[in-house]
């Protein structure tokens, strides 16, 4: 099934003959390698770049095993480019190209694809594109190999829009099948529940843990898979290394669980957010949230079984949020408020989105439903707390549309929200 993924094409249009290498990371099997190989392509040929001018290495095809080594794979890049004109290089699993010894150096030194890319970049007349494993391609390694050559495109899963664009019907029936499976690509080819959710499960366990223990070689596997589960369940919810290492009930220490965690974060199965003080304007270091990349692999990864709309929705909006460019804290507002005895105390309350571009901020809830003035008035207090004209919003499953009420708040429907690029 085609998905036309605009977003990530423009940002590589955007990016054409910028002089860096352009590195697309992200997840594995989240469509890396059909948005360059597939669609970017398509774009250049229907562009007027001619064929012969495209140089395609995909390196986990065993036509292409011999290439996969720093020198062999420079030489043939640089046969096949001449002496003249501009070539687009197009490079899958860079990751498959390992470090070796060079042959050059009296002094034992080592060759990476790092010194491929870097080496063919020089040539002045290739625009380059390379895709990669989630865990051999983090960006630590990026910024600091490339030398300020590398630029960076993170790869998401489908949001619901691209989702909602490929299945089409009913909206809320392909989002409560978005809710439960998420947007994994190949979840789209794959008809049956049962195989879905196989898919999925798999992915976690044969794929990204593999991944992560070969990478940074865990021995305490089971520490590992522990905090994945704790962080699975408690998406949106704040927390900490140390309440996470109790909760896996094993004698283990605060430092591993947050190594861990630092290891799925890297490898984006996970994100960290922060909490942030809307007038304090400073950014407090625990607890903090984190978020699954995928709603569908956060699911499988629990059998299904704690299916919550309201942390799921959460954890839909955030993802949506981070796809359409914001950066993404979670906003607290204090205030002095009279307890039951009349007494002044200063409470704090949660916004549960603080997003922001550039100078522009967005204060968000996430409310499911909101079904009577008490829930209402949870919902907008924080909101209210919040001094200043940049927009409030509070998103909703239970309402129609987008409407403001009387205090300037607006009011949306989930569904509309995630259709709409430009709802707020």
């Amino acid at each position: 099934m085609r998905i036309e993924r605009d977003t990530y094409i423009d940002k590589l249009i955007e990016r054409m003959w910028n002089g860096s290498v352009k590195v697309i990371t992200g997840l594995r099997r989240s469509g890396k390698s059909f948005i360059v190989f597939e669609l970017f392509k398509d774009y250049l040929l229907s562009n007027g770049t001619k064929e012969e001018d495209i140089i395609e290495v995909q390196l986990d095809d065993i036509v292409n095993a011999s290439l996969r080594h720093p020198i062999r794979l420079y030489e043939h890049i640089r046969s096949r480019c001449g002496e003249e004109g501009r070539k687009y290089v197009l490079i899958d699993e860079i990751q498959m190209v390992p470090m070796v010894k060079n042959p050059y150096d009296g002094e034992g030194g080592e060759l990476t694809f790092y010194d491929t890319l870097n080496g063919l970049t020089k040539l002045g007349r290739l625009d380059i594109y390379v895709t990669g494993s989630n865990s051999r391609m983090l960006s630590t390694d990026i910024l600091t190999e490339f030398r300020g050559r590398g630029d960076e495109i993170r790869v998401h899963p489908l949001s619901f829009s691209e989702y909602y664009s490929a299945v089409g019907g009913d909206r809320m029936m392909a989002f409560q099948t978005y809710q439960r499976y998420g947007g994994m690509p190949h979840i789209l080819s794959i008809a049956s529940d049962e195989s879905k959710e196989k898919y999925l499960r798999d992915l976690f366990t044969e794929t990204y843990i593999k991944d992560i223990r070969e990478r940074h070689r865990i021995d305490r596997i089971d520490v590992m898979e522990g905090t994945i589960d704790v962080l699975c369940s408690s998406i949106g919810s704040l927390t900490n290394p140390t309440n996470i290492a109790n909760a896996i009930s094993e004698k283990v220490s605060d430092n591993t669980v947050k190594t861990y965690i630092g290891h799925l974060i890297d490898s984006f199965l996970f994100s960290e957010t922060k909490r942030y003080d809307v007038k304090g304007r400073n950014y407090l270091k625990y607890p903090v949230k984190y978020y699954c990349e995928d709603i569908g692999l956060r699911n499988a990864r629990l059998g299904f079984r704690q299916i919550e709309a309201t942390h799921i929705m959460e954890n839909i909006l955030y993802n949506e949020l981070v796809n359409r460019g914001f950066n993404v804290d979670v906003g607290m507002v204090t205030a002095d408020e009279k307890d039951a005895s009349g007494k002044i105390v200063r409470k704090r309350k949660e916004v549960d989105f603080v997003v922001n571009k550039g100078n522009m901020y967005v204060y968000i809830q996430s409310a499911f439903s909101i079904p009577d003035e008490e829930k209402m008035a949870q919902e907008k207090t924080p909101l209210d707390r919040i001094r200043g004209s940049f927009p409030k919003v509070i998103i909703r499953m239970d309402t129609f549309g987008r409407w403001y009420d009387d205090d300037g708040i607006l009011h949306i429907n989930l569904l509309d929200f995630l259709l709409d690029k430009d709802s707020i």
